[in-house]
């Protein structure tokens, strides 16, 4: 079978391999692939930022927003039904979070997670999975259940804001979302459904993410961080581009007692910050700030239920490319009009 193949840490290493067929162990499904997301991930593994092969291997097997059928029935899955999987795994130890089922939480960082760490990722033409790591997609989802994934990432992030705005004895309304990406329009999509004013930051002028914002009931905005939060004061900011210039001001200009959720990883650059005065103003003004990523069992329903609910035409104009699975490598080069590329893998 033919699996997207990378030797983390080598850039340009990447190639269409041939690799035996798996098969499904105890407790496990086998599942064919249909779709593939792509994100910043694995363009950093392509690049050789980070990324680590299965113990005794040279290659990682790509891929980690799975979109799949189920082959044979089993573990509670009928045969030809659509899953997502799940992308981490707890450690042996386990830790305390992991124990519970927390894995997104892990303390000690020896989880695992397929197609980034230690565990072979989704991107072969066929996969095996654990029952209790397989996510059932609904039918009239389809193939947009591709962005259970990242959803669950959204899920878990607005999971967080939910429950530290219990602590405030004031509604919080008014979110401000920096970045147009597929990250911040699934935590816009997330903050319409919460009945909230959702306002989102994005540097395009014109295209696709303009018209997709308005399309969700949202207000767009492009200009300076300061400039776009003085005109409403925002009570909630997701933060979904790492762009230090955004982190900065995201976490300076809110109303009094914000909630600030940064989800984007940044690269490595200097930025000149007057901490004091920024420490100030989070004291001052009762702020919180914290940062989430990936996602446990938990958000992966929750994510599947938010897509359940969302407009299908809507969603759909989330994916702007689809690339075969013999020339993946073009759905990993950015281009300028892309929201979520996706790799077919089936059908």
């Amino acid at each position: 079978m033919r699996a997207m193949t990378v030797i983390p840490g080598r850039p340009g290493s990447e190639e269409l391999s041939e690799l035996p067929e798996p098969e499904a162990g105890a407790g496990e499904l086998l599942v064919e692939p249909v779709l593939l997301g792509v994100c910043g991930t694995d363009r950093e593994i392509l690049d050789g930022v980070h990324g680590e092969p299965p113990p005794g291997h040279e290659r990682l097997v790509l891929g980690h927003e799975l979109l799949g059928r189920v082959r044979e029935a089993g573990g509670g899955f009928d045969a030809g039904q659509l899953v997502a999987g799940i992308v981490r795994r707890p450690d042996p130890v386990p830790c305390a979070c992991c124990a519970r089922g927390e894995w997104d939480m892990c303390r000690n960082g020896q989880y695992t997670e397929r197609g980034i760490k230690a565990l072979d990722g989704y991107g072969a033409e066929l996969v095996t999975i654990e029952a209790d790591f397989a996510i059932p997609i609904p039918d009239d989802l389809g193939t947009l259940g591709v962005l259970t994934e990242p959803s669950s990432i959204l899920a878990k992030a607005w999971e967080q804001i939910d429950r530290i705005a219990t602590r405030a004895c004031s509604v919080h309304e008014r979110v401000l979302v920096t970045g147009a990406g597929p990250i911040g329009l699934l935590a816009a999509l997330m903050g319409v459904q919460r009945e909230l004013e959702v306002h989102v930051l994005d540097r395009a002028t014109e295209g696709n993410k303009p018209e997709v914002v308005a399309a969700l009931g949202a207000e767009y905005h492009t200009g300076d961080v300061t400039e776009v939060a003085k005109e409403f004061d925002p009570d909630v900011v997701v933060e979904c581009t790492g762009v230090a210039e955004l982190v900065a001001g995201a976490m300076r200009h809110t109303a009094p007692g914000a909630i600030v959720c940064l989800t984007g990883v940044a690269a490595s650059r200097e930025l000149s910050v007057d901490v004091g005065a920024l420490n100030n103003e989070l004291v001052l003004e009762n702020d919180v700030v914290f940062g989430s990523v990936n996602a446990n069992l938990r958000h992966y329903g929750m994510a599947a239920d938010a897509l359940a609910k969302a407009d299908r035409s809507w969603l759909e104009r989330m994916i702007t490319r689809r690339v075969p699975l013999e020339r993946f490598e073009e759905a990993l080069e950015r281009q300028p009009d892309d929201v979520k590329v996706v790799i077919e893998l089936g059908s």
